[in-house]
């Protein structure tokens, strides 16, 4: 099982890592955005990893519901597992920002709305990582109160663009993109999906054996 297990997770990667070669071919012959020209393109990159923070926001907040109300441990190492990874799309998020806004704002980074609240929800899961790693008896049921709370800013987050006055691109641009741009777009969105999963069944398969190596320590203690 492990084996057959193993073997998926190779073909996952590869799939990605097929995906993603093709990728820079299709955003080479996506044309240019007509007011920002060649720096637009860094989208096909910028959004999808938001995407997926989102993503591994709400995986990790949903595990964290229902390790918080059913006490399920393999549900509590998935949270972790995916805290993990929205912290990391997070920070490619808030790197290629400040490179788009440089050109298109005249700044690497402005005090905009969108912008301080994604800085603060990258800052919740850091602070979820560092209370699980420091924080000692009970930090599991407080960091998944905190994972829930993350969870339900990402909505705020999202829809900030269109209820206050903002810098940042509105959520209409997306799905107004024109047929040459939305091929691309997709598939990198697609290609960074297909890493997301890869990385989170690691990462998860990874916890799983911790666990199990901390169960076989304490029953050696235990038994001597």
């Amino acid at each position: 099982m492990t084996r057959m297990t193993g073997r998926w997770s190779i073909v996952r990667l590869a799939v990605a890592a097929v995906m993603f070669a093709v990728a820079p071919l299709l955003i080479a012959q996506a044309p240019y955005e007509a007011t920002m020209g060649l720096v637009a393109k860094i989208v096909y990159f910028h959004v999808p990893v938001w995407f997926m923070m989102f993503l591994a926001i709400f995986v990790c907040g949903i595990s964290s519901g229902i390790y918080l109300f059913r006490e399920r441990p393999a549900a509590d190492r998935l949270a972790v597992s995916a805290a993990e990874l929205a912290v990391l799309f997070g920070a490619m998020g808030l790197t290629t920002g400040p490179l788009w806004a440089r050109v298109s704002w005249g700044a690497w980074w402005v005090w905009d709305v969108r912008l301080t609240l994604a800085l603060i929800l990258e800052m919740t899961f850091v602070a979820y990582l560092l209370l699980r790693k420091y924080g000692g008896p009970g930090s599991d049921k407080l960091s998944a109160g905190l994972a829930l709370f993350g969870m339900f800013n990402v909505p705020i987050v999202y829809v900030s663009v269109n209820v206050w006055r903002t810098l940042h691109p509105s959520t209409t641009v997306v799905p107004t993109l024109g047929a040459s741009m939305a091929g691309p777009f997709w598939w990198c969105v697609l290609a960074f999906l297909a890493l997301f999963l890869v990385m989170l069944e690691g990462r998860r398969r990874l916890a799983d054996q911790e666990a199990e190596l901390d169960r076989l320590r304490l029953a050696y203690d235990e038994e001597y």
